[in-house]
């Protein structure tokens, strides 16, 4: 079982909460970041480059430096305040009528080395060194990652039983996202919580943030070898997340655009395609795949459906059942000539929150020639798939709304 810990949260003023609640640092880049923030916006904190002009490397030492006399700042100013006890939070997000609540908490490191926190993608060492600089030089969780876990009854009745209390802050973003928090200071709720995760829950499953938790495990092992007296108690040892019952989570579809058709026409490449698709329909206007195994193509002003054909996709396979597999090795592979999805310049990704007329907006301007969207992947095939140790393939799986940076903080000393 899993284990968890409540934690005494920085976190801002409610009258300030819309001032220093930011969106995570990797959906801006630092142009975006430069323009969005105020004065107490957390961007100052997590993407400290914009404080520089003209904007700074934000690999750079002053950078760093930067952020941490930035955290230093906004808590010595008050807008952001440690709650005075250990506790833990509910969450919630809406988007579209569709609400999900999540839990804020502190998992433990351990669990993450042993695989108690399932992970469903590979990280890169370069962006787990990264994360783990901004954890070290601040000594705190800035932002959490985002984790699933089976539903669980009893967890459900004290979030809906919290729910119908007045919230700490509830405030809709710049996307007409709303996001509301909720306290859970009661001594006998925390420990039922604590209680019902450690003996009720096995896993957690990493949703979005695989870099954040690898660089929390790291940064908590490095802490643990500097400690002559380590007991595995420290707050080190723990980092925060916020944990949503996998069935109020919806995966949204995660697409793909390509430069070119690898010297192909556009007759050559239909008649390639064939071989492995049926060509179900063309149209002027957007078409959305309607099921598993079923794709939207935009090519050349057009849309077209495409259906794989039986026999070229393994369905009791975890991996080879995913479109983003079949796709990658009937079409991106094969025809396309593209091997790694992770380093070749001629793909990008677009998240599904963008909408299929990016895809061919993208095509139109002559900056991509082909795009393809993908049915989205459910979570139940993301927890079989992490349950049996496999890997999906890079960029399968999109979660919004983004988990919003600044409502807590988790302090690591």
């Amino acid at each position: 079982m899993v284990r968890v810990k409540p934690f005494a949260a920085v976190r801002p003023p409610r009258n300030l909460v819309t001032e220093v609640a930011a969106p995570p640092y990797d959906v801006l880049n630092s142009v975006e970041a430069k323009a969005m923030a105020t004065e107490k916006s957390l961007l100052h904190i997590t993407k400290p480059e914009i404080d520089f002009d003209p904007i700074a490397d934000e690999h750079s030492q002053p950078v760093y430096d930067k952020a941490v006399e930035n955290f230093k700042l906004w808590k010595q100013r008050g807008w952001l305040v440690q709650d005075e006890k250990e506790k833990y939070y509910v969450y919630a997000q809406t988007m579209d009528g569709r609400t999900q609540y999540g839990i804020v908490l502190c998992a433990h490191t351990d669990d993450y080395a042993t695989g108690k926190i399932k992970k469903h993608e590979l990280t890169r060492k370069d962006k787990e060194d990264d994360r783990m600089v901004h954890v070290r030089i601040q000594n705190a969780n800035i932002e959490p990652v985002f984790f699933a876990f089976k539903d669980n009854a009893e967890l459900n009745a004290i979030v809906e039983a919290k729910i119908k209390e007045e919230p700490e802050y509830k405030f809709t973003d710049e996307n007409n996202f709303t996001h509301t928090f909720w306290v859970i200071d009661s001594g006998r709720d925390i420990e039922r919580i604590t209680g019902i995760f450690t003996n009720d829950i096995d896993a957690f499953y990493v949703a979005d943030g695989h870099h954040r938790t690898a660089a929390a495990a790291r940064v908590g092992a490095e802490k643990r070898a500097q400690n002559p007296n380590h007991t595995g108690n420290e707050e080190y040892n723990f980092f925060m997340a916020v944990c949503f019952p996998e069935s109020q989570l919806k995966i949204i579809d995660y697409n793909r655009v390509v430069k070119d058709l690898n010297g192909l026409s556009k007759e050559e490449f239909l008649e390639a395609l064939s071989k492995d698709f049926t060509l179900d329909a063309e149209s002027k206007e957007i078409l959305k795949p309607c099921g598993l195994h079923n794709f939207s193509m935009y090519l050349d002003g057009k849309w077209y459906s495409l259906t794989a054909k039986k026999g070229t996709y393994n369905d009791s396979d975890p991996i080879g059942v995913l479109d983003v597999t079949v796709l990658s090795g009937l079409v991106l592979d094969k025809i396309l000539g593209i091997k790694d999805l992770r380093t070749d310049k001629r793909i990008d990704f677009v998240g599904g929150i963008r909408g299929l007329g990016e895809l061919s907006r993208r095509v139109d301007s002559g900056e991509m020639k082909v795009a393809f969207a993908l049915y989205p992947v459910s979570m139940e095939q993301l927890m079989n798939i992490a349950d049996s140790g496999n890997i999906m393939p890079p960029k399968t799986t999109w979660f919004e709304p983004k988990l919003r940076s600044g409502l807590a903080i988790h302090l690591l000393a």
